[in-house]
């Protein structure tokens, strides 16, 4: 643990960060008004996975961590993406 690096990102970085998911936040309640059909729940989803890839990456420092640690969430993303698909199926094959 001593011979780690650290890494100082700035508060700016955060405030940054910050504004955008204010604003993922916003499009995503302003895009329920505009009537887009089925597209609606997909640009709500968008929006919800741009929300949390930033906190992944910058407020739970995923950015600076060891690729092992990258490939360990991306693989239970992708088994969450497979449990979703699955269910999916399931309800629309009943």
């Amino acid at each position: 643990m001593e011979n780690e690096k650290h890494h100082i990102v700035p508060y700016r970085t955060y405030f940054y960060i910050l504004a955008a998911l204010l604003v993922f936040t916003l499009l995503s309640i302003e895009v329920t008004s505009i009537e887009l059909g089925g597209l609606t729940v997909a640009a709500a989803l968008l929006f919800a996975s741009l929300k949390s890839f930033l906190v992944l990456t910058y407020f739970m420092h995923l950015k600076f961590d060891k690729p092992y640690i990258r490939i360990m969430v991306v693989f239970v993303l992708m088994i969450f993406l497979a449990v979703i698909i699955i269910t999916f199926f399931d309800y629309f094959f009943r």
